[in-house]
């Protein structure tokens, strides 16, 4: 398979290029990224050159190196265009970019449809991160009372994470019972000192320098508590998870919405 990563510069990014190499059944033919146009995807690795040249965009890149797959790790505010670009010419995108509500999902799941491929798109692509969630969801069956709190780097763009979003709305459905209500007269000194609310799922999101991607699940219950917690420590997790997606995205139709679909 011939793949194009998108947001190439960035530190998922050059993580992709490398695993792509590093995969004996793949193909990396661009990059694509304005930040890093004309340079060689190897160097960009932290590697030698490797022949690979990097494009200013998506539509260019594309143009320029015919590939099966484009891999997108860019930004919020390029993501759809990327995926547009990308599904008309027929190139299956497979999405770890965060900031996509649900009509831009059913967009693209009605953009693929027409173009007759697939397209994949995870809020998390580590194994550990959707194990997390399943575990979570069970949990919620018995304790319905949960908060989330979720740590990323201080560059992440979108609040609450894509994975926190996903975490709130499984417990949601899972919940046999509702939660229990704030008290008569609660209120906050500080506005969001409770942080957000999903489903009757309150959501609390870190940034800070320090920090790759990690979320843990509180539930309380009579006289205990329950944490559910995991720690990408090195963006090297999410690897494995990409590189199924991308080998699974030609037997999809329209789009697949998360890693535990593939599992």
């Amino acid at each position: 398979m011939k793949i194009l990563v998108s947001g190439a510069a960035g530190r998922m990014g050059r993580e992709v290029l490398r695993a792509i190499n590093e995969a004996e059944d793949m193909e990396l033919v661009g990059g694509a990224d304005p930040l890093a146009e004309g340079e060689d995807a190897g160097i960009l690795a932290g590697s030698n050159r490797w022949g690979v040249g990097v494009h200013s965009g998506v539509e260019e890149a594309i143009l320029a190196c015919h590939p099966d797959v484009m891999v997108d790790f860019s930004v919020p505010s390029c993501v759809m265009p990327n995926i547009r670009t990308a599904l008309q010419n027929g190139v299956s995108p497979v999405v770890g970019t965060t900031g996509l509500n649900l009509q831009d999902l059913q967009e693209v799941d009605r953009l693929a449809k027409n173009s007759g491929v697939g397209a994949f798109i995870a809020p998390n692509f580590a194994i550990g991160a959707v194990l997390m969630m399943e575990f979570a969801a069970k949990a919620a069956m018995y304790l319905p009372d949960a908060e989330i709190i979720e740590f990323h780097h201080e560059k992440k763009l979108d609040a609450p994470s894509g994975t926190a979003v996903l975490t709130a709305q499984k417990i949601a459905e899972a919940r046999k019972q509702s939660p229990t209500p704030n008290p008569s007269g609660a209120f906050e000194k500080i506005s969001g000192s409770r942080g957000g609310e999903l489903d009757g799922v309150h959501i609390h999101s870190v940034r800070l320098s320090g920090y790759v991607a990690h979320q843990e699940v509180i539930f309380g219950g009579l006289g205990q508590t329950l944490i559910i917690r995991h720690d990408s420590i090195d963006r090297r997790s999410f690897m494995p998870g990409v590189i199924l997606a991308i080998r699974k995205v030609h037997t999809l139709v329209g789009l697949t919405h998360g890693l535990e679909k593939l599992l």
